[in-house]
């Protein structure tokens, strides 16, 4: 099985991937928006072959109680859980911020809750009609959800971890960084009065963390994703900048962040960003796991960790499983004798 390079690589990525980059450089809105409606059914067939057994699953929970057809989430648990509370894992799929559906990652999402815990995988409402604030309340709705109904489910409210990969770890470690920066709630209008609880870990896949890359020489997608998520920014570059700074988890770690696993790759459009964001989660002594993948693995693309049949998304999903476990094991108390 190929092996990690634990130690992140200054390598720069393959030619060829360099060459894909420079193609779709500045992708806008639309064209990315139309090529994920193109492949998602395929997409979601191929992420979910042989499906995995030993779960029961509850679907389309409405954890607002809105109605609205995109706040939904599923509910995977362990069909042979001893009866003690599990850790929980909430996880928000990827699709740049437009698109994508939870369908996508169920695999993902049955393979964790096979291994030994409650699984949450969660739709929020697509940019475009909607914005930034939307898609952070959603995500902090499905947290509050999660504290207060999924010990009906065998999960332990105390014990959560969020995760997600591309545009969803993006939404996850932005809720993060919210749920300790007052300045980030009022600037994404988040209730003062509804505080979730913070999580006790987060896990980013090849996640978008570093908006600066949004104004580089060529960045993969264009400046108007910037601006869908913050329309009230206005057009001009400086004003998309300040409204990038908001967008950028990068920017907002502070003291009591949980611990982080990342998973990236030199193949990875948002790979150097992930880099910059290990380095400063290092800075401010949160701790974190990498699985940092060089150039020389060829399935290692953008989001590979859904894909089971790739031996590097198999170590993925074991690191992940032995993340969740361990961040959220409980706290041993001292024993003392006289």
């Amino acid at each position: 099985m190929p092996e990690p390079e634990e130690h992140e690589p200054a390598a720069t990525p393959p030619r060829l991937h360099l060459a894909a980059r420079a193609l779709f450089r500045g992708t806008p809105v639309w064209a990315f928006r139309a090529g994920m409606f193109l492949i998602q059914r395929g997409e979601t067939r191929r992420m979910n072959v042989d499906p995995v057994g030993g779960v029961a699953h509850t679907d389309d929970i409405d954890y607002a109680g809105s109605g609205h057809p995109a706040q939904r989430l599923d509910v995977i648990v362990p069909t042979d859980a001893a009866g003690t509370l599990l850790p929980v894992y909430i996880y928000l799929h990827g699709g740049g911020w437009t698109s994508g559906d939870k369908s996508t990652v169920t695999k993902y999402c049955a393979h964790q809750a096979a291994s030994g815990m409650v699984v949450v995988n969660v739709n929020y409402r697509p940019a475009g009609r909607f914005q930034m604030d939307h898609l952070i309340d959603d995500a902090d709705r499905a947290v509050a959800w999660v504290h207060e109904h999924i010990g009906d489910f065998g999960g332990d409210p105390g014990r959560i971890v969020l995760g997600g990969d591309s545009a969803g770890g993006h939404i996850a470690a932005l809720h993060t960084a919210a749920a300790a920066s007052p300045e980030l709630r009022e600037h994404f209008g988040m209730s003062p009065e509804r505080r979730t609880p913070a999580v006790q870990g987060l896990v980013l896949h090849c996640s978008a963390v570093d908006f600066s890359m949004f104004f580089g020489r060529a960045p993969i997608l264009s400046r108007s994703f910037v601006r869908l998520l913050s329309p009230r920014s206005g057009g001009a570059r400086k004003a998309l900048k300040a409204a990038a700074a908001y967008l950028s988890p990068i920017e907002w770690i502070g003291p009591g962040h949980p611990a982080v696993f990342v998973t990236t790759s030199a193949r990875d459009y948002f790979y150097e960003s992930n880099l910059r964001f290990i380095e400063r989660l290092r800075a401010a002594l949160v701790p974190v796991e990498t699985i940092v993948y060089g150039g020389a693995n060829r399935n290692t693309l953008h989001t590979w960790q859904q894909n089971y049949r790739f031996p590097e998304s198999q170590t993925v999903w074991a690191r992940v499983t032995a993340f969740v476990n361990r961040v959220t094991a409980p706290v041993q108390s001292a024993v003392t004798t006289d």
